[in-house]
């Protein structure tokens, strides 16, 4: 069975938190806390003509401080019902690690459905001024050229975040992530206004880490070189200053998908 264009949600989606969750101002004046984070996922809205019927599970999300670079782990374990009444199981893991100057990156990523392997991407990229390129060793052995200006996730959340300081709330350009063999999405992001701290969301524990500001922030995502009025999915998101996600909402036009936080946990900062 095919599982159309939700079988590119999971990893998709841990590479746009990945980006979103790690930011700084130009100042550095951000400071952002490795920590971990636990959330439950879950069918948000459906219209009448969607494939899906319903979508379950957890999300488990690790960003540490790696002193030459962040690292995330991400694991997702979603249930699909669809409307035939057939369902999947899929298990995604994906793990990055990004340098702090933006300009090396590596990725593997796994894909389980019904606790079979489906996918498997592994590989790294490198950027400079003039261009760059991403290398795959899996699925096979191929080389990506990458065009100027090309972003891997952490740097895009920071050039995104200097542009909402700077008043800037609208920010395109080429991100690669890794999350799949095509590697390049065009994503354009809109920030909105800064909120001031509101405490822990309904249900979560208290936490230290949920006290400060935040903003929403809404995603469209392009193929690369698209012409395409309207994007392949959206997903809005409510940010805090310190790089914690409160809540997350993955939009494909006829259904939704909702990610909100149970608990969060800070991770000890290594000695660098």
């Amino acid at each position: 069975m095919k599982i159309s264009r939700t079988d590119r949600m999971p990893a998709r989606t841990a590479a746009v938190l990945a980006a979103l969750v790690a930011f700084s101002t130009p100042a550095a004046a951000m400071d952002l806390a490795p920590h971990r984070a636990i959330y439950r996922m879950g069918l948000s809205s459906v219209r009448s003509s969607a494939s899906v019927a319903d979508v379950q599970g957890k999300m488990l999300f690790e960003l540490a401080d790696a002193c030459d670079g962040w690292t995330i782990d991400q694991r997702f374990q979603l249930d699909f019902t669809y409307a035939e009444g057939d369902r999947v199981a899929m298990t995604t893991n994906y793990v990055t690690w990004e340098a702090k100057d933006g300009r090396s990156y590596r990725f593997n990523v796994r894909k389980l459905v019904n606790g079979q392997l489906d996918e498997e991407l592994r590989g790294d990229a490198e950027m400079a001024d003039e261009g760059g390129a991403a290398r795959y060793g899996k699925p096979k052995e191929v080389e990506l050229k990458l065009p100027a200006g090309t972003m891997f996730p952490t740097n895009h959340t920071v050039a995104m975040l200097r542009h909402a300081v700077s008043g800037q709330k609208v920010f395109g350009t080429m991100v690669f992530d890794g999350s799949d063999e095509e590697g390049l999405t065009e994503i354009n992001a809109v920030v909105g206004l800064k909120a001031e701290g509101q405490g822990a969301p309904e249900g979560v524990p208290p936490s230290d880490l949920l006290t400060g500001s935040h903003w929403p922030i809404r995603l469209a995502f392009f193929p690369p070189s698209s012409s395409a009025a309207a994007p392949e999915y959206e997903m809005s998101m409510d940010l805090m200053e310190n790089g914690v996600a409160r809540s997350m909402l993955i939009d494909y036009g006829d259904f939704t998908v909702s990610a909100k936080l149970e608990k969060v946990e800070a991770i000890t900062r290594p000695r660098c």
